[in-house]
């Protein structure tokens, strides 16, 4: 089962940028899809973008403000996140699912990784 790591998470103030990382280890990030979700402390995780054989697909709370992509040679997915908002503020997640069925559930991934904390100050 594939490893992985995220990274680049922080405090930052409203308006900032953040680009997270996700790096897999002992396997690839060829999954069908590969997402990021975000929880906050009493809430279930919530989607917030994926990218796979369908394409690209985002939460309404991040269009036009998240970008997530893949380098496959360094096995990594990232998330930029840009004019950040305190609303955003939580531990952002990465996974890898072998699922054709959609990316936007965590039920359908089988591989997390152990998470990045982001705030978002006012």
């Amino acid at each position: 089962q594939v490893r992985l790591v995220e990274s680049g998470g922080g405090l930052v103030q409203a308006g900032d940028s953040l680009r997270l990382s996700c790096a897999a280890s002992g396997g690839t990030i060829s999954a069908v899809y590969m997402g990021w979700f975000r929880q906050t402390p009493g809430t279930e995780r919530e989607f917030i973008a994926a990218i796979g054989w369908g394409g690209h697909s985002y939460a309404d709370s991040g269009k036009g403000r998240f970008t997530i992509s893949r380098e496959n040679a360094k096995n990594t997915v990232y998330l930029q996140m840009n004019s950040l908002k305190p609303e955003d503020t939580g531990v952002y997640y990465c996974a890898a699912s072998q699922s054709y069925i959609s990316p936007r559930s965590a039920s359908n991934y089988n591989s997390w990784g152990q998470g990045t904390q982001v705030t978002v100050s006012s």
